[in-house]
């Protein structure tokens, strides 16, 4: 049992920041030609970190560096800990103090763009940590355990009795993703009035970290969306592995088709989104059991 738990941890700090940045680069080429136009190649996120790692890192304070480093390590420590079939509640906490480190080394700089990107960011928080709690919650209600070794053990897949914490979780997916209607904080979008704002003074070496980070942590999403289809029977990876791209695929077109909202609509949209799907689930469960 453990020599298996190190493999998939092995594989998935080998394997995750190169099905992350083939992730980021699919998102690339597919918004490009939604767009009608050329775009970069598929490859192209691995070319920028490449020449991030070569480039000068202008440090504004040491203790910006540490709060990017400790962004890093949080991140795959939460995959680590989720892939290695750990606690779903603890992968939770881990990936929420991965997200303040990360505010932390913005307002480390005391940039005014900085700033900004990180008081935006702590609003985006606020909107979607209750649901990933939540997530967390529903599993245990539909399966009676928050080890992921044992959800994915379980006689029927997840999504049969949460189908609404998936749509919840859907839904708060494209703010954790900073994609619009929600890429407040960051934006890859040039039309955006404030790009990058998290990392504007992020630089070279340090921003190349956040950027494989970010690569850590949209593994892990589509890992969690993955949970709702797999169950005791094998060929259940096969549909978990087709939701997730089908998903993937649908945030690129949301953030093509969809402008940024203001923030007291993403606020609102979020917990009224919230209530409705994962609230109203909660409540069947507890009503009809397990």
């Amino acid at each position: 049992m453990a020599m298996t738990i190190t493999i998939k941890v092995v594989l998935y700090i080998l394997l995750a920041p190169i099905l992350g940045g083939l992730m980021e680069g699919i998102d690339r080429v597919v918004s490009a030609r939604m767009q009608r136009r050329q775009g970069p190649p598929l490859l192209q996120p691995f070319y920028d970190v490449y020449k991030l790692l070569a480039k000068q890192t202008t440090v504004v304070n040491s203790i910006q560096v540490l709060f990017v480093i400790a962004y890093t390590i949080f991140t795959i420590f939460t995959g680590a800990l989720f892939f290695g079939g750990g606690d779903m509640l603890l992968v939770f906490f881990a990936l929420s103090m991965s997200e303040v480190m990360m505010v932390l080394a913005a307002y480390s700089t005391n940039g005014p763009y900085s700033a900004l990107g990180a008081n935006r960011e702590l609003l985006q928080m606020m909107c979607y940590e209750p649901m990933i709690l939540l997530v967390a919650i529903g599993f245990y209600e539909a399966n009676g355990s928050f080890m992921v070794n044992d959800l994915i053990q379980a006689e029927m897949p997840a999504i049969c009795k949460i189908p609404g914490m998936l749509i919840g979780f859907l839904f708060i997916l494209t703010i954790k993703f900073r994609k619009s209607p929600f890429d407040m904080s960051t934006s890859h979008h040039a039309h955006q009035e404030m790009v990058k704002g998290l990392t504007s003074d992020i630089s070279g070496t340090n921003l190349a970290f956040y950027e494989i980070a970010e690569w850590y942590d949209e593994v892990l999403m589509m890992g969690i969306v993955a949970m709702f289809f797999i169950y005791k029977n094998p060929i259940s990876i096969v549909w978990a592995l087709i939701a997730c791209v089908i998903f993937y695929l649908m945030e690129t077109l949301i953030d093509n088709v969809f402008p940024r909202v203001k923030y007291m609509a993403m606020l609102v949209s979020s917990w009224v989104v919230i209530l409705v799907t994962a609230g109203t689930n909660l409540l069947i469960l507890s009503v009809i059991g397990k």
